[in-house]
């Protein structure tokens, strides 16, 4: 599908989510400006220690919202407040880093702009898209935790940690975000499933940076995910698992 017909254009809120990404946040939102469909950019600075604030407030352009967050909460605190100022009918999420392409979100909306789904996740382990060949661990580990996920919310996905999760907004209007960190991915996850909402997939490219070009996602993320996972299922809120969150904190970090 292509991109920015008449009758889509402007349809889409891009929430951005940075921490310290001064070297990447001006290219990022040049080219999530450039896409037709962008009607409005949220971008979130978690109180960055370098120059991502200055970066984003010298953007000129009128669709973007610069919001800066009073101290470093992590990506779910930063999303909850992005989604709080969502404007448009379609919301997508963006890194602030360039690992993933602005140019495919007429691919990825296109289920939503169909009518088909609510919710489209673009999946970096299926379709035939370039993807560049870094971490096994982290592959694996990806793996480990959609395979847990699909398990307590009975979807298939192939890639419940991507970055890419497009949402019909009166979708998302509907979900309470509790996670502050990178516990967002299963927490969004079991509860657009606990809503019943239509989910499609689709393949997307992956342009990955190793930790000298900035990843922060690390193993302490990966227990609070797995604990996500389980607290955020019928059997977890049956049994109250989510009381264990600032314990879990505490242990790990995350």
């Amino acid at each position: 599908m292509n991109a920015g017909t008449a009758d889509q254009e402007g349809c889409l809120s891009v929430v951005i989510p940075c921490y310290n990404e001064e070297d990447t946040v001006g290219t990022i939102l040049d080219r999530v400006l450039r896409n037709p469909l962008v009607g409005q950019v949220i971008a979130v600075d978690d109180r960055s220690t370098d120059a991502t604030l200055e970066r984003l407030r010298e953007c000129p352009d009128e669709r973007l919202v610069v919001l800066a967050q009073p101290e470093n909460r992590g990506k779910g605190a930063a999303l909850r407040r992005g989604f709080a100022e969502i404007s448009r009918p379609y919301t997508i999420i963006q890194d602030a880093d360039l690992e993933y392409d602005p140019e495919e979100y007429g691919k990825v909306l296109a289920p939503l702009l169909a009518g088909n789904a609510d919710v489209v996740y673009g999946s970096r382990f299926s379709g035939s898209e370039a993807h560049r060949i870094l971490y096994f661990w982290h592959s694996l580990g990806n793996r480990v935790l959609t395979l847990a996920s699909n398990m307590t919310t009975n979807l298939n996905l192939s890639d419940m940690e991507t970055c890419y999760k497009a949402f019909r907004s009166d979708v998302l209007a509907r979900i309470t975000i509790e996670e502050d960190r990178f516990g967002f991915e299963p927490e969004v996850t079991a509860k657009i499933a606990a809503l019943g909402c239509r989910v499609y997939e689709v393949g997307i490219s992956y342009h990955g940076r190793t930790y000298e070009e900035g990843k922060k996602i690390g193993w302490r993320d990966g227990v609070r995910a797995m604990y996500c996972i389980v607290a955020y299922s019928p059997f977890g809120i049956a049994l109250g698992l989510r009381r264990a969150g600032p314990l879990i904190a505490r242990l790990t970090g995350a």
